[in-house]
């Protein structure tokens, strides 16, 4: 490997399910190459230009967005915004000269590796999912190596670029032992109670919110204490409807920074079944119920979902039926003790551990040759 200080751009953003495996791939790298330099890439006005630089990194943005499904006159703007973005990339890589760039998908990552990888340099994609998105699929046959976290990828990617690493946790949010009291003390909880975290993703979810702002007093009478993360777009509608029952034990929260303290409180968790919330999970390992987002692209969050109930390692309720279901689901886990039990042995087992690690090396291996 270069003697040499290595230098590493990561491009991708517009959910946490990019961001974040990408700021753990930085921290492993960093870790492995503690003198290497590193800059993000997002796209302007995308989640990521606040969540980079709050994990301690450089981020710029380009201006670029996802092309909508239906004919509207934000299309129009879209060839602009690719021109602009590959303009801006080619500029960035100059300046910067990376030794590797990596995409971990979303908006920005395909205008950067195409870039990068037209410029010769070694480029690295990483797909989180067990369906390929548009833009690694478009991008495979340019890029050098494609880390992925499912079996059977080779329908997608060309085989021989395939490393199978599972999905980059952040290593601070699934450490969760020996946090309990912590967590507790943090949230305000009641330690003789128990307790159902609700995640929604980093954007939070309205029918996950709305199943679970009517079933709040079935939830108090039951004796169960909330940790409800709702987003951004329905918090101050949630807080409102949760106010009553404020000294029962509902906290409400817009966004969760220390996740960490969130799963070591949580004695059931529901969440949606993005990619990076399903293997954090797993390594979690506490009772799930999974609420997979009917919308994502290839349905990848139903598939997700059920990769884990074919091995009896997740409760499914899909969103046609979450008003009802969803808090009875909850409370049959908080009443049935062998139950809960069975989901959290089944769903630790799938669970891939240091997979950001395994990741840092590929990309340390392509600098190297």
């Amino acid at each position: 490997m270069s003697s040499q200080s290595p230098k590493v751009i990561l491009s991708g953003g517009g959910t946490g399910g990019h961001i974040f495996p990408a700021i753990a791939i930085a921290d492993e790298i960093r870790a492995k190459r503690p003198d290497a330099k590193f800059l993000f890439v997002g796209a302007k006005g995308k989640m990521e230009m606040e969540k980079v630089p709050e994990a301690g990194y450089k981020i710029k943005g380009l201006w670029i967005s996802g092309l909508q499904r239906k004919l509207t006159l934000k299309n129009l703007s879209f060839p602009f915004k690719v021109i602009s973005s590959l303009i801006k990339s080619r500029s960035i890589l100059n300046s910067f000269k990376p030794d590797v760039v990596i995409g971990t998908g979303g908006f920005a990552s395909g205008p950067m590796l195409r870039t990068a990888a037209a410029k010769g340099i070694p480029t690295l994609i990483q797909e989180q999912n067990s369906y390929a998105g548009i833009t690694n699929k478009l991008l495979a046959k340019k890029v050098n190596k494609i880390c992925v976290a499912y079996d059977g990828m080779e329908k997608f990617f060309p085989k021989e670029k395939i490393a199978l690493t599972g999905n980059p946790v952040r290593s601070n949010v699934v450490d969760i032992q020996g946090k309990r009291e912590k967590a507790i003390e943090f949230f305000g909880l009641d330690p003789d109670k128990k307790t159902l975290l609700v995640v929604g993703g980093s954007l939070g979810s309205l029918v996950i919110n709305k199943a679970i702002k009517s079933g709040l007093e079935s939830l108090i009478e039951n004796d169960i204490q909330l940790i409800w993360q709702t987003g951004k777009t329905t918090y101050t509608s949630m807080s409102e409807a949760a106010a009553p029952f404020k000294d029962k034990g509902v906290h409400v929260h817009e966004f969760i920074k220390p996740m960490d303290l969130a799963y070591a409180a949580a004695d059931v968790v529901i969440s949606r079944a993005g990619a990076i919330a399903v293997s954090e999970l797993c390594l979690v390992g506490k009772p799930i119920i999974l609420v997979p987002f009917p919308y994502a692209a290839e349905d990848h969050q139903k598939k997700n979902t059920e990769a884990l109930v074919n091995h009896n390692a997740a409760i499914m309720v899909t969103d046609d039926e979450a008003n009802e279901k969803l808090v009875s689901e909850a409370l049959s886990i908080f009443s049935n003790e062998k139950l809960a039990e069975k989901l959290a042995e089944n769903i630790t087992r799938l669970g891939i551990q240091d997979s950001a690690s395994i990741i840092a090396n590929e990309a340390l291996k392509l600098i190297s040759s």
